[in-house]
């Protein structure tokens, strides 16, 4: 075996043991720089685990800086000197040993669209800041530089109806960077906290890395069990209500307000994640549970990964007001996880009214994709298939009535289509037929184009002709 590790007394998901042992051996330097990793067919059968699984475990190692994907090559371990931390991967190509290493399509669930980011206002901006010595020279305010602060006030005011000071913001480099900062200032480890099942792996990761208890709380069909969740003793719940991922649902107004009740009565937190919230494509924006909060019990968290960019690492925490001198006390042990430099260039774009005109134009472009997406696999795919949370947000899922996904994502790579297998985002009864289809960086021809491509596996391939029963 490749990796040596013993998983027996370790309680962590697979992927995420690998992901933490491998990172590991790069930082005491056991995987020297330079050094070629198993191609991921070899290390899943070394393992005794699915392909996706190593995928997903050198997709986070990628997006962080730890290796380095060389086209036709292979994966290889960076200088740990040199490593260069960015945001969401871009998709890895494949080594050579891997059945298809041209992929033509990728269905990347966190991509956004390359030929629609305002390159030219931006580089404006980030001019602008650099042309700001103090930027080059100082470590910039803890809590977040005050002219962002301002803006994202004045932004959520409008967008999201949150009415806050900009002194109730605090400023990271990334959502996992807010989610550690506010279960250590909530001194939630060794504690319980909730978090939707199946729900987001990397919130909680973040959780877990805090050492945190993790309690799941299965979802209904129209978002979070708040029953279950009465019946746990938690002091701090995490939700994606606006738009659940992965599943896509919105928590609807009645459940939001006994959520509400819940954490009033309970005297515990809800950490908000509205990760995507711009992007609803059927009926109005859905107001967040931080503008319905009036026993200060909702922290806020907001990303600017999906609105404009995942490289610019740059989030935002909203917190009560009852926490705000606790949470600049606390402040005192961390170094601020966000560029100087990005932070006044995004001020500046979001003064000049540059943010809200690319929202306008993504919003338009988004819609449309959505439509095509959703065409195209009435067109193609249907009765076999059953599209699951299409109402907002920059993915679809699939449940598969007639194939495993496994197996789906293997055919379709042969043909240049990548898929995603989205059961890491399930803690308990893993799915085995559901995909997961990102379109942001998709054209709308290669949408169509993957679809049909799919069509073709599902009706003459490993799926047979059928009502779809």
């Amino acid at each position: 075996m490749f990796f040596c590790f013993d998983r027996s007394k370790n309680h962590e998901p697979f992927h995420v043991q690998l992901y933490n042992y491998i990172k590991n051996e790069i930082q005491l330097g056991n995987l020297i720089a330079g050094e070629k990793l198993p191609s991921i067919r070899f290390l899943a059968h070394d393992l005794n685990v699915s392909k996706q699984v190593i995928h997903s475990v050198y997709q986070q190692l990628l997006a962080e800086g730890y290796v380095e994907s060389k086209p036709r090559s292979g994966i290889f371990i960076l200088p740990f000197e040199n490593l260069k931390f960015i945001s969401d991967p871009s998709p890895i190509n494949h080594d050579e040993e891997v059945e298809s290493p041209n992929i033509s399509i990728d269905f990347f669930y966190s991509s956004l669209d390359p030929s629609k980011f305002p390159l030219r206002a931006w580089r404006k901006c980030m001019n602008r800041a650099l042309e700001n010595i103090n930027n080059m020279t100082s470590y910039g305010e803890k809590q977040g530089e005050l002219h962002l602060r301002k803006q994202i006030s004045h932004y959520v005011r409008k967008s999201r109806g949150i009415n806050c000071t900009s002194d109730q913001i605090f400023i990271f480099g990334g959502t996992q960077q807010s989610l550690q900062f506010i279960t250590r200032l909530l001194d939630l480890a060794s504690t319980m906290v909730a978090i939707e099942n199946p729900g987001y792996e990397e919130a909680r990761a973040a959780f877990v890395q805090s050492q945190c208890e993790i309690c799941d709380i299965p979802l209904d069909e129209d978002g979070i069990s708040v029953s279950h969740l009465k019946q746990t003793l938690t002091k701090a719940v995490y939700i994606t209500a606006s738009h659940q991922f992965p599943m896509g649902m919105v928590l609807p107004i009645k459940k939001r307000l006994e959520l509400l009740e819940w954490a009033k009565r309970n005297q515990s937190y809800i950490i908000e994640d509205d990760y995507d919230s711009e992007f609803r494509h059927i009926g109005k924006p859905i107001p967040p549970l931080k503008s319905l909060d009036n026993a200060n019990r909702v922290i806020y968290c907001g990303t600017f990964s999906k609105s404009f960019s995942p490289s610019i690492r740059c989030s935002y925490v909203i917190l009560p007001e009852d926490l705000v001198k606790h949470g600049i006390q606390h402040l005192k042990s961390y170094s601020q996880g966000a560029s100087l430099i990005i932070q006044d260039a995004l001020a500046h774009f979001m003064e000049e009214g540059y943010f809200e005109k690319h929202l306008r134009r993504m919003k338009t472009t988004y819609q449309k994709k959505h439509k095509v997406l959703l065409k195209a696999i009435e067109n193609y795919l249907y009765p076999f298939v059953e599209v699951i949370g299409e109402k907002a947000g920059l993915h679809v899922l699939l449940y598969l009535k007639h194939i495993k996904a496994e197996d789906l994502i293997i055919e379709a790579e042969k043909l240049g289509v990548r898929i995603y297998f989205p059961n890491v985002h399930w803690s308990l009864q893993k799915p085995e037929s559901i995909i997961m289809l990102g379109f942001g960086a998709l054209s709308e021809h290669q949408i169509e184009s993957g679809i049909q491509l799919l069509s073709s596996i599902i009706n003459h391939g490993a799926v047979p002709k059928g009502d779809g029963k």
